[in-house]
């Protein structure tokens, strides 16, 4: 991975959520953007948050604890497992590339579409990149088929559970079938799982509680997304305590810094919980009003996720980048998903917002389709 552009006009760096493309590109304020790019809670960050972050704001002139003491502590006695299963990271991107550096990764792989830091991470660090590209009518999931032979070619396979861009997840017995594979192929199997917490813990498909069974397998979290904190950047992976030394000694010491550890022990406080009930059904709600207002009101193909945001195809009408030049102009951001590979050109993500901002959205899907039409691009199907 270099420095120089990867992605496409308005992503290119290959990620959503950057303002300062966007508002050069179009000449709005960063502040004035209404961003459905980047997959963010939209009730901000908790209160508790917020809180911590002010009355610990003069903790600043002190180094921040480097073995992350604390904030371990209190995900122990969240999550169920002793501390030296636990790793922080400067979000959940540093967590993987700890795996690759700490378990001498030469071979990974993918199964696209997926999130595209996979295999730019990968290579950054020297690691050869083999993908299997899921199939359309299985959700863009691996066939096992394919799956099962792809573990025994790679020293790790990267696996998003929910998938990012398509919101999808896997099965209990699909996890296993993998995890158990993983361990015969001696083969580590990173579990991505940033977006999980978008669902109801009693709904949750996780190999958490049985991790102990799978040696091999490595569960990554962000805690940036759920508890809207990326400017800080946070996250944590859960393994077998010898691979989480191992990743450690990668690590640059203080490489996550002080405010972020106050911000992830205050999301982790006990009244935060009636916080991440709120974001659960807002997203649940408003995710499936958005499938059906897209589905039924544009006609356009929806994947049905699980996460905080939804993989849409728009209609012939359109690409992704000429329906972003189209809503750029309006202060609406979306993300593209032309880049990914096994997706097409005219396929686009759009975050889960609250329903003010929703109908937002679909004002200027809609506005779009009636400039087009009076341009003389038909928007049916």
């Amino acid at each position: 991975m270099s420095d120089s552009p990867i992605g496409t006009e308005l992503e290119p760096f290959g990620h959503g959520g950057d303002l300062v493309t966007a508002s050069s590109r179009f000449g709005i304020p960063s502040s004035e953007w209404l961003d459905y790019s980047a997959n963010i809670n939209p009730l901000g960050p908790p209160v508790q948050v917020m809180g911590a972050l002010s009355n610990g704001f003069r903790s600043i002139v002190n180094y921040p604890d480097p073995a992350h003491r604390e904030l371990k502590r209190l995900l122990s006695d969240k999550l169920g497992v002793a501390t030296d299963h636990l790793i922080i990271g400067n979000g959940a991107a540093e967590n993987m590339a700890l795996a690759l550096l700490g378990l001498d990764i030469r071979s990974v792989g993918v199964v696209a579409p997926c999130f595209s830091e996979y295999a730019q991470l990968a290579e950054h660090f020297g690691a050869e990149v083999f993908t299997v590209v899921g199939k359309e009518e299985n959700g863009f999931q691996a066939d096992p088929d394919d799956l099962l032979p792809l573990l025994e070619k790679v020293d790790l396979l990267f696996l998003g559970h929910p998938n990012n861009p398509t919101g999808l997840t896997y099965t209990l017995d699909q996890l296993r079938t993998v995890a158990r594979f993983a361990e015969r192929a001696s083969t580590y199997l990173v579990l991505d799982e940033a977006f999980i917490d978008f669902i109801a813990p009693d709904e949750r498909v996780t190999l958490l509680p049985e991790l102990e069974q799978y040696p091999h397998v490595i569960l990554i979290h962000s805690m940036t997304k759920f508890y809207a904190i990326p400017g800080l950047r946070l996250g944590y992976a859960i393994a077998a305590p010898n691979l989480v030394r191992k990743m450690t000694r990668k690590q640059v010491t203080w490489s996550v810094n002080g405010l972020a550890l106050l911000a992830g022990q205050a999301c982790l406080h006990p009244d935060v919980a009636e916080y991440e009930r709120r974001t659960r059904e807002l997203i649940a709600r408003e995710r499936d009003f958005l499938q059906e207002e897209i589905k039924n009101g544009f006609g356009w193909q929806v994947w049905p996720g699980e996460a905080n945001f939804l993989l849409v195809r728009v209609g012939k009408a359109w690409t992704a980048s000429s329906l972003q030049q189209a809503l750029g102009p309006k202060g609406v951001m979306i993300r593209s998903c032309a880049m990914y590979e096994g997706l097409t050109e005219r396929d686009i993500r759009i975050a889960v917002r609250g329903r003010e901002h929703n109908e937002r959205l679909l004002q200027t899907f809609r506005e779009a389709n009636r400039e087009a039409e009076r341009e003389g691009r038909g928007v049916a199907e």
